[in-house]
């Protein structure tokens, strides 16, 4: 019998007949139950898949990202089956992702109680103490779309139709087929940890560990405002029967794509001009702080809104946080020694507070500029005096941590967190993450902006959301409202851009697996000409070409 030698990346090696399963391989090392997939030459395989040459692997597990992303796509795939089992006729839209989990919605004619709810998590258990292996399948194309025809899951059948491979995967488990955009855990048996909050009319919040939390499951935290933001969009395309990415697709097709751009475009004008009347409707406010994690848009949103405040009669007064970052040979540094610029004692808060105040005061400020290059503050002549109608306009990171302004009474506060909550679904099973369109967005800036290498910007980006779990997440239910910069149209947009710099990561990089997946994930996009956004849409903040 023909053998290959598997190398750990602990060094360890054995030997193993060809063909072993990865599976197998990871019990003949004696590792734990809880490996969820397995990296190769930086790629990210199915502990279903069989070993055919010689290879030096990594097993993962939910300390990471990729094991994360594994593991809840079991979590997905146990829910419907039970659920399907308990009561045959509902279905699981799964719909965003929240802090620490993600939203999903019963569809059908019966709206789940508590009762219910329960017994379906006792038929996920059952699924779970049974160790159910997820059979994976290779199908050819028009399989996939007569399988998806037949089922009624019309905007898959399309999604597969769009798409140019020959050959489409999906798993398996008890008779029922789907398929989430990642990698399947061995078994049921993999997925033991998590936590489902029902939020009444069949919605629920999926609360799952990951590597963030470094594989504990975490408390649930309620955040219904980001909820209501996501649902307001949600119902608006709903509305126009536009909520899957098959929809946007056919009117590209049909020639309609630039009046959706321009509908989309005027939905993010409305909202704004709400802040800014709820702004005219409380004279007490003196301070508009305008938070949002990285790539959320708070340049062009808090323009936008400075507009709209001149509109009826302000005069708006804008101000940067980061302006007022020590000098970096005085920024704290983290545990590592490096500097933490994403900490708020970063900023030089007594420098801060005291220009505020005498801007209150009535007196005038020279107020600095950061210079990024030289970690210094420089002082350029600008001069600010507030205004009878004045009104200061606060953008950063720390913007709603009232530990910024400790001295200003909260009356004269009004805090605004901004974020991409995308209302679109790429099928009923799979939705647009935040998070990877955050970083989207954030690849083609910094590559635009910066001259930034792929592999850099997402070498970033695990600690920019580390600043983001620390100094931004905390503090979201203290906003008084939010407002929701995604453009349901923008990943078309955004594909032109990024898709050429993900297919230079090769297969050398350790990023190549993440470049992988997201080129994955844009291919059920069509392409939309940079040419058809507006040259002042928040969009243009990250692809350029706007009028400033």
């Amino acid at each position: 019998m023909e053998k290959i030698l598997i190398t750990l990346n602990t060094g360890e090696k054995k030997e193993f007949p060809l063909n072993t399963t990865y599976y197998e391989i990871s019990k003949g090392f004696n590792l734990e139950k809880n490996i969820l997939g397995v990296k190769i030459n930086n790629e990210i395989l199915s502990l279903n898949d069989k070993a055919t040459n010689d290879a030096l692997v990594t097993f993962v597990d939910l300390n990471d990202l990729s094991g994360s992303k594994i593991y809840k796509s079991g979590l997905e795939f146990i829910f419907e089956v039970a659920l399907k089992k308990t009561f045959k006729d509902l279905d699981i839209t799964y719909q965003h992702s929240v802090p620490k989990g993600f939203l999903g919605e019963v569809e059908g004619n019966h709206v789940i109680t508590q009762e219910d709810l329960l017994k379906i998590k006792n038929e996920m258990a059952k699924l779970v103490s049974e160790d159910i292996p997820f059979r994976k399948l290779n199908i050819k194309k028009k399989e996939a779309i007569d399988f998806y025809k037949k089922m009624g899951e019309l905007e898959k059948a399309e999604n597969v139709r769009n798409i140019s491979d020959k050959v489409v995967t999906l798993y398996e488990l008890l008779g029922f087929y789907n398929y989430y955009y990642s990698e399947m855990p061995y078994s049921t048996g993999s997925i033991t940890k998590y936590e489902i909050v029902y939020l009444g009319r069949n919605r629920l919040i999926f609360v799952i560990p990951s590597n963030r939390t470094k594989g504990i499951l975490p408390e649930y935290v309620h955040y219904d405002n980001i909820i209501n933001s996501f649902l307001v969009g949600k119902n608006w395309l709903e509305t126009l029967k536009m909520q899957y990415i098959n929809s946007i697709n056919n009117t590209i097709g049909n020639g309609k794509i630039k009046d959706f751009i321009k509908s989309c475009e005027l939905v993010f004008n409305i909202n704004i001009s709400k802040v800014a009347d709820d702004v005219t409707n409380n004279r007490n406010i003196k301070f508009i702080l305008i938070a949002g994690p990285s790539s959320s848009g708070k340049t062009t949103t808090t323009k936008r809104l400075s507009s709209y405040l001149m509109a009826k009669g302000y005069d708006p007064v804008k101000i940067s946080i980061d302006d007022y970052f020590l000098d970096r040979v005085d920024t704290p540094k983290d545990e590592f020694g490096n500097y933490d610029f994403e900490c708020l004692t970063a900023i030089d808060l007594d420098l801060f507070n005291r220009d505020l105040q005498k801007l209150l005061n009535n007196e005038e400020i020279n107020m600095p500029t950061y210079n990024f290059i030289s970690g210094k503050k420089e002082y350029n002549d600008n001069y600010i005096k507030l205004k009878e109608n004045s009104i200061i306009l606060i953008e950063g990171l720390h913007a709603l941590n009232d530990d910024l302004l400790p001295g200003i009474d909260k009356k004269y506060k009004y805090k605004v967190y901004l974020s991409p909550f995308i209302p679109l679904n790429i099928d009923r099973h799979n939705y647009i993450s935040t998070i990877d369109l955050r970083l989207i967005r954030r690849i083609i800036r910094d590559n635009r902006t910066r001259g930034y290498d792929i592999n850099k910007t997402i070498h970033n980006w695990q600690k920019v959301r580390d600043g983001e779990e620390r100094n931004i997440f905390p503090y979201i239910h203290q906003a008084d409202t939010i407002i929701n910069t995604a453009l349901p149209y923008e990943v078309g947009v955004e594909k032109v851009y990024v898709e050429p710099l993900l297919r230079s990561i090769n297969v050398e990089s350790i990023y190549y697996e993440e470049a992988k997946r997201l080129l994955n994930f844009l291919k059920t996009f069509f392409p939309i000409p940079g040419e058809y956004v507006n040259k002042d849409s928040i969009l243009r903040e990250f692809i350029g070409g706007n009028d400033d």
